[in-house]
């Protein structure tokens, strides 16, 4: 009799493998069939290169994968951000310090198999030491902006100008323009606060907004094939659709501002 139980025993823990592997396969099924990525995947996958504007085809990938309603968040904060940036730039740096914690926590989380508390951690550290070091922060942010822009900038124009046989060899260069853009733009941050908090907020609102319209059309059936061949036409398609933006905004914001006290004094 005891000998019965044992081969029971082990016909039961086979068919409750068989049920979890059944019901793990449904669930990639369905990922599968839904072809969505979390946010935190689409930005990371999106950011893992630097010149990432001047990649049409990997973004366009990437912003494909997002759901509808992260494609509406990303358009409505971004739009909140380009145009009052400057008249809350303490929420705004707070919330930004935080986002970026979050994505490069999830980022390095992913080697250790802990992206969830690896992002927590690093988010809330972030946007907590934002407050004690409130103008620092604005420098950070100016620096990482300059260097964003400085590197899309630049390999855009790399792809642009460049003899056809040399485009591969000078985009990959883009780390100069980032370096340009980040010791400029850091720099201004202790020069002319005001100005700083504008341009980052301007361009950090602009490349959100834009991604997160792009997203949304991309949802569409009856705009996505038009809005991806389009953005794809060119690596300058994209910067220029976030650096008009960004101009409008940081005029709007500039002259919005004029008679208001300075947030440098305050800071």
């Amino acid at each position: 009799m005891v000998g019965c139980r044992v081969p029971l025993h082990g016909i039961g823990n086979r068919h409750g493998a068989q049920r979890e592997e059944l019901d793990m396969s449904a669930i990639l099924a369905v990922n599968a069939v839904d072809g969505r990525q979390s946010a935190f995947e689409v930005i990371t996958a999106i950011f893992s290169n630097g010149d990432a504007l001047a990649q049409p085809q990997q973004l366009v990938e990437a912003l494909g994968n997002l759901s509808l309603v992260w494609a509406v968040v990303f358009l409505i904060v971004g739009v909140l951000c380009l145009f009052n940036g400057y008249r809350y730039y303490k929420a705004t740096t707070v919330i930004l310090a935080l986002l970026i914690g979050a994505f490069a926590g999830y980022a390095l989380g992913k080697q250790i198999g802990a992206q969830w508390i690896v992002a927590g951690c690093l988010a809330a550290l972030l946007a907590t030491l934002c407050f004690p070091l409130m103008k620092y922060a604005v420098a950070v942010l100016g620096g990482l902006t300059g260097a964003y822009i400085g590197a899309n900038v630049w390999s855009a124009c790399a792809q642009l100008f460049a003899e056809p046989g040399q485009v591969a060899s000078n985009a990959e260069h883009y780390w100069i323009g980032a370096l340009i853009g980040l010791i400029v733009l850091g720099m201004l941050a202790f020069i002319v606060f005001k100005l700083s908090v504008i341009v980052f907020t301007s361009i950090s609102g602009s490349s959100i907004a834009v991604m997160g319209f792009l997203a949304l059309l991309l949802q569409l059936p009856s705009f996505s094939d038009g809005v991806a061949s389009g953005v794809k036409a060119h690596a300058a398609v994209i910067p220029i659709l976030v650096i008009v933006p960004a101009v409008i905004g940081l005029i709007l914001q500039g002259t919005s501002s004029h008679g208001a006290k300075d947030v440098g004094a305050a800071a």
